[in-house]
């Protein structure tokens, strides 16, 4: 299936929704606000938004936006989509970034997480199959420059990711190399500064990192160790603090995570990709709160079908098919969602009580409903596949 197998952090399982929280904890709960973008390959549609984030500036969204697809033959369009789509705070289309051509440099090829440079307000975009980071000026979308190359764990492997990445207080910046199960670091020049994690289970070594956010408070580093279905907290010095999650569809469990942010007190939030969800989590690791239930037929399609979900019904608030790109508004208090395959971003906002309250324990369910899929899944990271 090479709609599947071309897919750069594209795997398939289940999704549910639950409502619960943790026993004595400050309350927080998501609410949906608003969608931005619609599925499809024109101006202003989305497909696969793998990375989201705000400018602070102006407020404008940026959304990465994946390869076209010809559903009748099973291939991927490079010259459709493959550029990053802006638009205003209150939703409008406003232009695309990118020559939305595939190709080295100004082009991408299925451009991933996004970030804005904190020093030069540049906008920083991982390009998954031609293995670097772009960098374009966000007024002008002017292409800038590419740095950065990963391969994989040997010669001729082909790199799926840049899977996520942040900004540290020096203004490094921090990319994980999916298929070789590292984080690189990179200076101001955009050359390699350190590389740090490894293969493995132990504290420290990842299998398939994706998702990245660094505390603006702390200095913290978290990561989603996506086929470890856990998520690592390092400090600043990159040493291991603690981890958690298992894999499952309980709350506080995981099936193969992608995107991961953080606010100002440090409570973390995880697109639980396949669950189809969001989980909150405080600053130990202890669950808060869950958001979002699965659409019908969750998954990536068959070959011949659409790649994105044309029923209404799969549209309406608070449905997901593989909760991607996700990113933390501290001005708005909101989470910017980017969700796989119904092609749109979805804006929740974070509502807070100020004050701890006796909730129910994790093991409470509350409109359980699991949505079995069928297909086993696929992991992809490691395997050599024609781009």
């Amino acid at each position: 299936m090479k709609f599947v197998a071309n897919l750069s952090l594209a795997l398939a399982s289940t999704g549910f929704m639950l409502l619960a929280a943790t026993a004595e904890a400050k309350a927080i709960n998501l609410t949906y606000d608003k969608s931005i973008g619609e599925p499809g390959f024109g101006p202003g549609q989305l497909f696969v938004p793998q990375g989201v984030a705000k400018r602070d500036a102006d407020g404008n969204i940026y959304v990465s936006n994946g390869r076209g697809y010809d559903p009748t033959t099973d291939t991927f369009l490079p010259n459709v989509g493959n550029s990053v789509s802006v638009f205003s705070p209150d939703g409008t289309y406003l232009r695309s970034v990118g020559s939305g051509a595939q190709g080295k440099g100004a082009g991408l090829d299925e451009p991933a997480d996004l970030k804005f440079d904190p020093i030069s307000g540049n906008l920083y975009v991982g390009d998954v199959f031609n293995s670097e980071i772009d960098v374009y000026n966000p007024d002008t979308g002017e292409f800038v420059t590419s740095f950065a190359e990963f391969s994989g764990q040997g010669p001729g492997d082909i790199f799926f990711g840049p899977g996520g990445m942040d900004f540290d207080a020096q203004g490094n910046l921090h990319v994980t190399d999916f298929s070789a199960d590292t984080v690189k670091v990179y200076g101001r020049d955009g050359e390699l500064v350190k590389t740090y994690g490894g293969l493995g289970t132990e504290g420290g070594q990842f299998d398939g990192p994706a998702g990245l956010a660094i505390s603006e408070t702390t200095g913290n580093i978290y990561i989603n160790d996506q086929f470890n279905n856990r998520i690592q907290v390092l400090d600043s010095e990159e040493n291991f603090l603690y981890a958690f999650g298992t894999e499952g569809v309980e709350l506080g469990q995981f099936n193969e995570p992608i995107g991961i942010d953080v606010d100002a007190e440090d409570n973390i939030y995880v697109a639980d990709s396949q669950n189809n969800r969001l989980q909150v989590f405080d600053k130990d690791g202890n669950f808060l709160t869950v958001f979002g239930e699965a659409v019908e037929n969750a998954g990536p399609p068959a070959p011949g079908q659409l790649p994105f979900s044309t029923n209404p019904a799969d549209l309406e608030p608070g449905k997901f098919n593989w909760s991607g790109g996700l990113s933390y508004d501290k001005e708005k208090d909101q989470l910017l969602v980017g969700d796989f395959f119904t092609g749109r971003v979805q804006v929740l906002n974070v509502n807070r009580d100020g004050g701890a309250k006796k909730v129910p324990e994790p093991t409470t369910l509350l409109g359980l409903g699991v949505f079995a899929l069928g297909a086993a899944a696929t992991k992809l990271k490691k395997n050599k596949q024609s781009a």
